[in-house]
């Protein structure tokens, strides 16, 4: 891996790559192409992108019972307890609205209610990850959703992957559809004639689903642009290079654009995880990919103090952060833009990807400074609520009018003053 000193002073912050003209107008293309001839133009796009030819949109339920049927018993059990911990963690954020009495009989509130829809994108092919069906499905559940769809293209054989099938029947989703790319967001966005349009659309994809989020953000709600995956560790001469290397890799190997920083005060650990990497490289089934993302954007920043190393992190604000140091619980403390930290030796990164019941839908490209990871908040809308006595509006009234009025809206000021034509009827 390159490595390059902290003290020169450089910028670090990941920027969002921008798509090129050709790939924006295929998109438009794309949706517009959905809006208007709705499932004829999904079943046109699947047989020409995905190479099969559909006879039905929707999974069928006994799909979804033959994925069971084959799927390894040890795995559907582990599924299901990691599916029990994220569940476990979200339900601490469930919120409850608040009402706010006054002495003269008006009160204030706030309603926090669920949205009525949501629809749940899932990459395929080898891109096909169960765990991410769980991260996107459960804190809508948890906040109330009444509807949940996922929506996810099929492979050669005309079915979608057994994992993710698999893990909506945990979950108790059955609405599952075939379609992928631009298509299938305009289709979530939109409505077709099988499919009914989603409020929000969550979950991961390509530069052309990225893409057409965007585009149809306003019309529908999205949680976030996603762009490749990126992990920083911040390592001290305790940290085990081997043990370093491999969780730089861990998500090195998820894309090529994918971004991977080693942030040490320790030279001699910045040597060995160089040499570590490549070594661990050959071996690894996902070589190329891992490879040209340590290539393209792997780095190893040494400092010379942990300070250092802390300011970088926070300029930075990386999807992933992992601490590995002396002192790593007391230093996380001072980080504050990170999607997901992960504290000590034992806390990999792939822990938090499937098992420790947190988020793994987080913030990239350094947008960790603003945002955060996917949870229950995602997917409620808080309602403000106003009753106002007659006595209350007595107190007020004037003084609201006269603020109307300082802004120029007339017609505000009246609103409120017409009610003194009729008081005492």
């Amino acid at each position: 891996m390159k490595q390059m000193q902290l003290s020169s002073g450089i910028s670090i912050r990941r920027t969002i790559a921008e798509a090129n003209a050709e790939q924006l107008a295929a998109v438009k293309e794309i949706i517009q192409n959905v809006k208007q001839n709705g499932d004829s133009a999904l079943l046109g796009y699947t047989e020409k992108w995905d190479g099969v030819k559909l006879e039905s949109i929707r999974v069928s339920h006994g799909e979804i019972m033959e994925a069971v049927g084959r799927f390894d018993a040890r795995l559907l059990q582990d599924l299901t307890e990691a599916a029990d911990n994220v569940r476990e963690y979200h339900k601490n954020q469930k919120q409850e609205g608040y009402k706010n009495t006054r002495n003269d009989g008006s009160y204030v509130a706030q309603r926090v209610t669920a949205i009525s829809s949501a629809g749940l994108y899932v990459p395929g092919g080898t891109a096909a990850y169960p765990s991410s069906v769980l991260m996107n499905v459960i804190p809508a559940q948890v906040a109330g959703v009444g509807r949940v769809v996922l929506i996810s293209p099929p492979g050669k054989d005309g079915r979608l992957s057994d994992g993710v099938l698999v893990a909506a029947h945990i979950l108790g989703i059955d609405e599952i559809y075939k379609a992928g790319g631009a298509q299938a967001i305009a289709a979530l966005a939109y409505g077709t004639e099988s499919i009914e349009a989603v409020d929000k659309i969550t979950g991961p994809g390509n530069v052309f689903v990225a893409l057409a989020k965007r585009q149809v953000f306003g019309d529908v709600a999205i949680d976030m642009i996603a762009g490749p995956s990126e992990i920083a560790i911040i390592a001290d001469e305790t940290a085990f290079a081997d043990e370093v290397a491999a969780d730089l890799l861990s998500q090195a190997e998820h894309d090529p654009m994918a971004s991977a920083v080693l942030l040490t005060t320790s030279q001699q650990l910045a040597d060995a995880v160089s040499l570590e990497v490549e070594r661990q490289l050959v071996t690894l089934p996902r070589q190329s990919i891992a490879g040209k993302a340590i290539n393209d954007h792997g780095m190893i920043y040494v400092g010379e103090t942990m300070d250092e190393l802390i300011a970088a992190a926070n300029e930075l604000a990386p999807e992933h952060l992992e601490i590995m140091t002396a002192d790593a619980e007391s230093l996380s403390e001072r980080i504050q833009n990170a999607g997901a930290i992960f504290i000590g030796r034992y806390s990999s990164e792939p822990i938090g990807d499937y098992f420790a019941g947190t988020n793994h839908v987080l913030p990239t490209n350094s947008t960790a400074r603003f945002s955060s990871a996917l949870s229950v908040y995602d997917f409620v809308k808080r309602t403000s609520v106003v009753y106002y006595s007659e006595q209350a509006w007595q107190q007020n009234e004037a003084k609201i009018a006269r603020l109307a009025r300082l802004e120029g809206l007339e017609g505000h000021a009246r609103a409120v003053e017409s009610r003194a034509w009729k008081k005492g009827e």
